[in-house]
């Protein structure tokens, strides 16, 4: 089977080194197997999606030396297939509307899960006011009597249980729109035909959700690859929120892209970087 892999970013605030690490490793293992890469920019998330940073992810990419297969690929242009899944759930029965805020589940949960609290099933044992806006959560007790036990394999840690029920009933459509990211991103990794899902390893747990998603949805199964995160010296990985440095501005002064992927392949990162935890097998993408 012909690798296929993918580098999906979200344009709500510019790319930094974490993101060019993550990059890398879908590309290099791609062309490594003869395969192909793939870009999906991923912006349905309201208004913090804007076109700019979508641009200037593209850029980064290419100013790194990093070449994808076919057009990249806007997320925006699926939200029908989206909600048309949504649909599906809801004539199985396996879906319910929410109106919960998030303080009000934080006030009654009892369980922290891998996304934080874990929601209680408020709206799902007394239901909702129809004419409020509301989310959709995932009945998870129904979903996994459904479709049984479920196993998923990742490239580094081997085959896993699949355990979505840490989760609780997770938001599949948000009030602002009909594809949360555990839905979108399976539904898309399905149509875009990926075979290995290589991402961070803070996203190994969702993957549990997502393996229960494709049971329910009839989509193909690939394999993933949770690689290693890059730090800071804090030992705190890389984000936006915190200002991390941003590959435009190191663009834009003039370092050489190229140069700065040569060295991320061989694991000299700038600005006292490391990785959290080398790599089952492989240390270097």
């Amino acid at each position: 089977m012909e690798t296929v892999t993918r580098f999906a970013p979200s344009p709500n605030g510019p790319l930094h080194l974490g993101h060019a690490y993550s990059a890398i490793v879908a590309h290099d293992i791609a062309r490594e197997r003869g395969g192909r890469f793939l870009v999906r920019i991923e912006d349905i998330d309201g208004a913090r999606s804007r076109a700019e940073f979508a641009e200037s992810a593209l850029t980064d990419l290419q100013w790194l030396g990093l070449k994808w297969d076919g057009e990249a690929i806007r997320q925006s242009s699926r939200i029908a297939n989206h909600a048309d899944a949504l649909d599906r759930l809801k004539a199985m029965g396996l879906v319910y509307p929410c109106t919960c805020t998030r303080a009000q589940i934080a006030a009654a949960a009892s369980e922290v899960g891998p996304d934080g609290p874990v929601y209680p099933g408020t709206c799902r044992h007394a239901g909702t006011d129809p004419d409020a806006p509301a989310a959709w959560r995932l009945d998870m007790a129904q979903a996994m009597a459904l479709t049984g036990p479920l196993t998923w394999i990742d490239e580094l840690a081997g085959e896993q249980e699949a355990r979505p029920d840490l989760f609780g009933d997770v938001v599949l459509a948000r009030k602002d729109a009909p594809g949360s990211y555990h839905l979108a991103v399976t539904l898309d990794d399905a149509r875009d035909g990926i075979t290995l899902v290589t991402r961070g390893a803070d996203l190994f747990a969702s993957t549990h959700v997502h393996r229960l998603l494709q049971a329910l949805l009839g989509l193909p199964v690939p394999r993933w690859h949770h690689h290693a995160l890059l730090v800071e010296e804090s030992g705190e990985k890389l984000a936006k929120r915190r200002g991390s440095p941003a590959l435009s501005d190191r663009r834009a002064a003039g370092e050489d892209g190229l140069a700065l992927a040569a060295d991320i392949r061989g694991g000299r990162f700038p600005d006292g970087l490391s990785l959290s935890g080398l790599e089952i097998g492989r240390e270097n993408p």
